[in-house]
């Protein structure tokens, strides 16, 4: 059988859990060799014990040095590089306006807006020039992590949300500016997903808090959304193959959502 990703060669940044990992185990089971970037060195040592030839790095996805290490490390161990996956994100568990103090306003966007949109452009700038090299011979491909949040009320507070409209914003921007060197530029936007270690703005003190550990959270999921489903990273994670593989060679710009049909909801 001919699987999806046979020979591309792949960085996934964020994928120590939720569904980064999912990505990681997903694009290894389509053929891929793949490298990985995470904050959180268990994590990294977790995955090394499950795939001990993997190229692993811990470092902080916000840097530029991180991500070019990372980047490294694949084009080393690979000999170039076909596919950048970024999956890095925090939340802020649906916090208004009206409940963020002024003194902290500063520290939470900064915080918030450093993860999750100026970690996924530090990933694409390291990540460009190996990009571009092997996009001359074939078309390579970027798949950033956008939300539900960034199309529909809701699904997060005043700093998650338009943090993931800028995250769609780049995403768009980026398919633009590199279409030319033939490098697509995609997102997937996940619904609420079980099984996630995303966590809270350390700003606000909601660093040890997980959505996942909200009291039944299953049931809640799959009762918000018009197919009844409560989807796991290993569900969104073949969003990332599609976008990834020659399949979805003519699409860029573009956003898949797997989010249970929340956009035929009434």
């Amino acid at each position: 059988m001919n699987r999806w990703l046979e020979g591309r060669r792949a960085l996934v940044v964020g994928a120590g859990s939720g569904i980064g990992r999912a990505v990681v185990d997903a694009f290894l089971d389509e053929g891929a060799r793949v490298a990985v970037l995470e904050l959180s060195r268990e994590k990294c040592e977790a995955i090394s014990e499950t795939y001990p030839d993997m190229p692993v790095v811990a470092g902080d996805a916000t840097t530029f040095a991180a991500n070019q290490e990372a980047v490294a490390a694949a084009v080393d161990a690979f000999g170039g590089l076909d596919v950048l996956v970024s999956c890095v994100g925090i939340f802020d568990f649906y916090k208004g306006i009206s409940e963020l103090d002024a003194d902290v306003l500063d520290s939470a966007f900064d915080e918030m807006f450093n993860i999750n949109v100026k970690s996924h452009l530090m990933s694409v700038k390291a990540a460009l020039p190996a990009l571009e090299a092997a996009g001359r011979d074939h078309g390579t491909s970027i798949i950033l992590t956008e939300s539900t949040s960034a199309y529909y009320p809701g699904r997060g507070g005043i700093l998650y949300v338009p943090s993931k409209f800028a995250v769609r914003g780049a995403v768009t921007s980026l398919a633009h500016e590199l279409a030319a060197r033939k490098i697509r530029v995609n997102g997937v936007a996940p619904g609420g997903t079980l099984n996630t270690d995303l966590r809270g703005l350390d700003s606000l003190g909601l660093n040890d808090k997980r959505l996942d550990d909200t009291p039944g959270r299953e049931k809640e999921l799959a009762g918000r959304v018009p197919l009844g489903v409560a989807l796991s990273g290993e569900d969104h994670a073949w969003s990332y193959v599609f976008l990834a593989s020659d399949r979805a060679r003519g699409i860029t710009g573009d956003v898949v959502h797997p989010d249970g049909g929340i956009a035929v909801k009434r």
